[in-house]
C-alpha cells in the first residue's frame, strides 16, 4: 500500500481542487461580476440560494453510498460540470438584466453546485475508504488545500481572467482545469474486492430514525455533534463582519483583495500543512484542544480590532493583515483536525453518508448564523458582536473538553 500513497494523495487533491473551482467562483467572483453588470443587490442576495445543495447534500448521500460506486459518481459529476461550464461560457453576462437570461443563468449555476455537492459526497466516501488511519491527517490537509486553491483560482483569479480574456474564454479555461483534474480519477481503478465485505443495502432502504440512532443514542457521538454545531456558530457569526470591518477600517478594495483575501488563503494553505504535521505527534483530541485555543486567540484579535474601530483609533494596515492571516491560518488548521475526526466517526458501510451528514451539520449552522450575523451586527455593532463570538468560542472549547472525556474512555 505504501507505494500507492502518493497516487492516493494526488487523486484526492485533484478532486477537491476541481470541486472548489465553481464554489470559489460563486462565493467570491459572482457577486462582483453581477454588481458590475448592474444587477440589483436583492437579486444578488437571492443567488445565495445557489449554495443550498451543499447544505442539503446529506439527503441524497445514501444513494451515492449504494454499492459504493464512488468512481462512477465522480466521473459523471465531473463530466456534467464540464458541460455546464461550457454552457455558461456561451451565456452572455451582458444580458443578465433581462429576467429570462438571469433565471437561465441561475438554473445552470444551481445545477453546477448540485453536481459539485454530489461529487463531494462520492469523494469523501472514497477518501474514507482509501486513507488508512496514519494517512488521514495528510489526506484531510490536501482536502483543505485543494478546496482553498479552488477558491483562489475560481474566485480572485477568475475575476482577473474575465478582465483580461473575457467571459467566454475564462469559463472555457475553468472547464479545461476540471478536465485536467479529472485525469487521475479517470485512470484510477476502484477495486470492488475491497468493498465486498460491506453491506450492499444503505439507509435509503432503511429508516432514517434507525440511522440517526448511531449519532444520538451514544453519548460520545452526541457530544461530537454538539462540538460540530458549536464550532460553526462562531464562524458563521464572524463571517459577515470580518470583511466589512476591513472596509470600515479604511482598507481599499485592492488591499482587501490582495492582502486580506489572497494572503489569508495562503495563510490557510500553510496552516493546513502545519496541522497535518502536528497530527503526526499529537493525539487528535489534544490537537483539537490546542488549535481551538489558538482559534480563540485569533477571535480575541478580532475583538481588539472592533474596539479600535469603535474608538476611531488608527490601526496599522500591516497589523490588520497579520491578524486576519492568523485567523485564517487557525481556521484551516482546526478544519484539518475536524475532518480527520469526522473520518473516525464514519462507518465503512455508510462512509459517504456519515461524512456528508457531519459536514452538512456544520454547513447548515454556518449558513444560518451567517445570515443572522449580518442582521445582529447591524444593530449591536462590531465590538459587541465580536465579544459574543468569543463567548461562543469559550462554550465550544468547554464542549470539546466534555467530548474529550468520553473520547479517552
Amino acid at each position: 500500500m505504501d507505494n500507492k500513497i502518493p497516487n492516493i494523495y494526488l487523486l484526492l487533491f485533484t478532486l477537491y481542487w476541481a470541486q472548489g473551482l465553481p464554489v470559489g467562483f460563486m462565493t467570491h467572483a459572482l457577486p462582483v461580476l453581477l454588481r458590475a453588470e448592474g444587477v440589483s443587490l436583492a437579486k444578488i442576495g437571492g443567488f445565495g440560494l445557489l449554495m443550498l445543495p451543499w447544505a442539503l447534500k446529506a439527503l441524497w448521500a445514501p444513494w451515492i453510498d449504494q454499492r459504493h460506486r464512488f468512481r462512477f459518481w465522480i466521473l459523471w459529476t465531473q463530466f456534467f460540470s464540464i458541460i455546464l461550464l461550457i454552457i455558461l461560457a456561451n451565456l452572455s453576462i451582458l444580458n443578465l438584466q433581462q429576467p429570462t437570461q438571469l433565471y437561465v443563468f441561475f438554473i445552470v449555476l444551481f445545477l453546477l453546485n448540485s453536481a459539485g455537492a454530489t461529487q463531494d459526497i462520492a469523494t469523501d466516501g472514497l477518501a474514507v475508504h482509501l486513507l488508512h488511519n496514519h494517512q488521514q491527517h495528510w489526506g484531510n490537509a490536501l482536502q483543505v488545500i485543494g478546496s482553498r486553491l479552488g477558491f483562489i483560482v475560481g474566485g480572485g483569479a477568475m475575476l482577473w481572467a474575465v478582465g483580461i480574456w473575457g467571459w467566454h474564454n475564462s469559463f472555457l479555461g475553468l472547464a479545461v482545469l476540471i478536465v485536467l483534474n479529472t485525469i487521475p480519477i479517470l485512470f484510477y481503478r476502484q477495486h470492488s474486492a475491497s468493498f465486498n465485505h460491506l453491506k450492499s443495502n444503505t439507509i435509503s432502504q432503511r429508516s432514517w430514525r434507525i440511522y440517526f440512532d448511531y449519532f444520538i443514542k451514544q453519548k460520545q457521538q452526541l457530544m461530537w455533534l454538539l462540538v460540530l454545531l458549536s464550532f460553526k456558530i462562531a464562524d458563521g457569526l464572524l463571517g459577515p463582519m470580518s470583511k466589512t470591518m476591513m472596509v470600515d477600517l479604511g482598507l481599499s478594495l485592492s488591499q482587501i483583495g490582495l492582502f486580506i483575501s489572497i494572503l489569508g488563503a495562503v495563510a490557510a494553505l500553510i496552516g493546513a500543512c502545519v496541522a497535518a504535521g502536528m497530527l503526526r505527534f499529537l493525539r487528535r483530541d489534544q490537537a483539537l484542544i490546542w488549535l481551538s485555543s489558538m482559534k480563540l486567540l485569533s477571535l480575541l484579535g478580532m475583538v481588539w480590532l472592533a474596539i479600535e474601530l469603535q474608538s476611531q483609533h488608527v490601526v496599522s494596515h500591516f497589523l490588520i493583515y497579520l491578524l486576519h492571516a492568523f485567523e485564517e491560518c487557525c481556521s484551516a488548521m482546526l478544519l484539518v483536525v475536524i475532518f480527520t475526526l469526522i473520518m473516525q466517526y464514519c462507518r465503512m458501510e455508510y462512509a459517504a453518508t456519515d461524512f456528508t451528514l457531519q459536514v452538512s451539520v456544520m454547513a447548515l449552522m454556518n449558513g444560518f448564523f451567517y445570515f443572522l450575523g449580518g442582521i445582529i451586527t447591524q444593530y449591536i455593532g462590531y465590538s459587541k458582536m465580536s465579544s459574543c463570538v468569543v463567548l461562543i468560542g469559550f462554550i465550544s472549547l468547554y464542549l470539546i473538553f466534555k467530548w474529550k472525556n468520553g473520547y479517552m474512555k
